[in-house]
């Protein structure tokens, strides 16, 4: 069968922009520059970035952090994290949250936000999880919706100086 021009260009955009975990070499593919455009991000420097890593690295699949990178320029386009919480509630079940999404500034509007959160969704589910939640500003609760996401409650933060 005939792929139709759309699918073609889907595909296109796919291959264009591949979903992965995290690497350690991202640092140098603009991973933490991408993070300053979701909040507050001081330089990292390689041994920081390194350790990080490493520390998350042990959780191995209780917490994962995606990157979508720009196979033309080798770029970290758009980055997201999700964590598994064991419960004692729902049978010891566990719940996927979903973390520190942000998409280039320069190149949104492709799609990649709603692909990372189907990669983050997706491992969550095959994590086992009865639910993914997240926190969102006001400005994004429609992305997340068109995500699949519902308002559920009120966020409350304390914040430690």
């Amino acid at each position: 069968m005939l792929e139709s021009k759309q699918e073609k260009m889907e595909n296109s955009e796919e291959q264009k922009y591949r979903v992965r975990r995290l690497e350690i070499s991202d640092k140098g593919k603009g991973f933490i520059e991408l993070l300053q455009q979701l909040s507050v991000c001081d330089s990292v420097s390689d041994k920081e970035f390194e350790d990080r890593f490493r520390d998350l690295s042990v959780l191995g699949d209780e917490h994962v952090i995606g990157v979508i990178e720009d196979e033309a320029s080798g770029k970290i386009v758009a980055t997201g994290s999700v964590f598994i919480e064991k419960k004692f509630l729902r049978n010891c079940g566990k719940v996927g949250h979903i973390e520190d999404v942000v998409v280039d500034s320069s190149i949104r509007g492709k799609h990649l936000g709603k692909r990372m959160i189907e990669f983050l969704t997706e491992h969550a589910r095959d994590m086992g999880c009865y639910k993914v939640i997240l926190d969102c500003s006001v400005e994004n609760k429609a992305f997340y919706e068109k995500c699949g996401f519902q308002q559920k409650s009120v966020q409350m933060a304390m914040y430690f100086a």
